[in-house]
């Protein structure tokens, strides 16, 4: 991305120079500073306008966008866009031989000049990741070397706009996969203990053993639903609250639980799956080799701006160092359930590195595991 980054700043500063000649032959009477700073600042502002465009990929509605902005920053007779198969848009009189002019450019890879009555044309292939998708065209009544090179340089910028968005995708995809597998990594440990104690109730006590099925069911359809990647506080706290009546029947009075939540917090969105892990989490080490009753604490505090968790067992707590190699492990190694590690990557993927969990634990005094999650909602992921 860096690299892409670098070609679309140097393509700018080409195009910069392209419209600061333009602006001379056309002020003669301004200051070369001053045309200088407008050229550069005309340039930069026609390619922001067109980028948010050309970031949604090569499309018909991106082309039809975009190409108006291109052309002012061209100032060519006419500018078309086009993919590897029909033109998408074009703004000014556009000739109609601009696709067999793409076809040429498409073919050989390198930008081609065609001579043409009123209008001359420069044609110059669009690529992603070094494979041609499409082609910008420019058509004006003089093709000069400098012309060639300009719209060389505008087609290396929009390409560039094309490849980041191309980066887009694929994170996106990447983290669409991820919640895929994070919805097959809900603790198989967990599931035979549930479905266990659930069978352990059925001649005992039959009116518990259904009231746990269907705490189980509910669970597992939050769980496993298709969902997007943000949900509600209060939703992610009816999940834990469904876990948690699965595991007090399985450990009775052993295991006690509190929780203290801020009303204002619980439409909060938050990453799906973020708590119940960490609750998870609190019970299996909190839990581990105890004899007497062992208590897990939640807290959601309303911190402005932000929602504060924390989840806190009074457990035998381990070493530091432990707990900074549970955050560094492989969020999918197979039987590890979806674990700290896993929230750790995603808060961080999502909301950026200062909100991964911060883990506070020491031997023989509990471990407690801080989230921070900012109350506006980001946009798709």
């Amino acid at each position: 991305m860096l690299t892409t980054a670098c070609v679309a700043l140097s393509s700018l500063a080409f195009v910069a120079g392209h419209v600061l000649a333009r602006a001379r032959s056309r002020r003669d009477a301004l200051p070369e500073g001053r045309c200088k700073d407008e050229a550069t600042f005309a340039t930069l502002h026609i390619a922001a306008m067109a980028a948010p465009a050309l970031r949604t990929g090569l499309n018909r509605d991106s082309a039809r966008k975009a190409v108006r902005h291109l052309r002012a920053l061209l100032g060519t007779h006419a500018v078309a866009i086009t993919s590897t198969e029909a033109a998408l848009a074009w703004d000014g009189p556009c000739t109609d031989d601009v696709v067999t002019y793409a076809r040429a450019a498409l073919a050989t890879g390198r930008p081609e000049v065609f001579a043409g009555e009123p209008h001359g044309a420069v044609v110059v292939p669009l690529t992603v990741d070094g494979t041609v998708v499409g082609a910008l065209a420019a058509f004006d009544d003089e093709i000069s070397a400098a012309l060639v090179r300009t719209v060389s340089e505008v087609g290396r910028w929009v390409s560039g706009q094309l490849e980041l968005a191309e980066l887009d995708a694929s994170r996106r995809r990447a983290l669409e996969a991820e919640m895929r597998a994070l919805r097959a990594q809900i603790s198989p440990h967990f599931i035979y203990n549930a479905l266990t104690t659930i069978a352990s109730f059925v001649r005992t006590d039959p009116k518990r053993a259904r009231e746990l099925l269907l705490d189980f069911a509910d669970f597992a359809r939050y769980a496993l639903r298709r969902a997007h990647d943000f949900t509600t506080l209060a939703d992610e706290l009816t999940c834990v609250d469904r876990y948690l009546l699965l595991e007090r029947a399985r450990f009775g009075d052993k295991l006690r639980f509190s929780m203290q939540v801020a009303p204002e917090v619980l439409p909060v969105p938050v990453p799906f799956l973020c708590l119940q892990p960490l609750v998870e989490n609190a019970i299996k080490h909190g839990m581990r080799g105890r004899r007497g009753a062992g208590e897990v604490r939640v807290v959601v505090r309303d911190a402005g701006p932000e929602a504060h968790i924390t989840v806190e067992d009074d457990g035998a707590g381990m070493d530091p160092e432990c707990a900074r190699r549970m955050l560094d492990e492989d969020p999918a190694r197979e039987g590890s359930g979806i674990g700290l590690a896993n929230v750790d990557l995603r808060m961080r993927q999502i909301y950026g590195d200062g909100y991964g969990l911060v883990v506070e634990t020491a031997l023989g005094a509990g471990t407690k595991v801080r989230l921070r999650v900012p109350k506006a909602q980001l946009s798709s992921l």
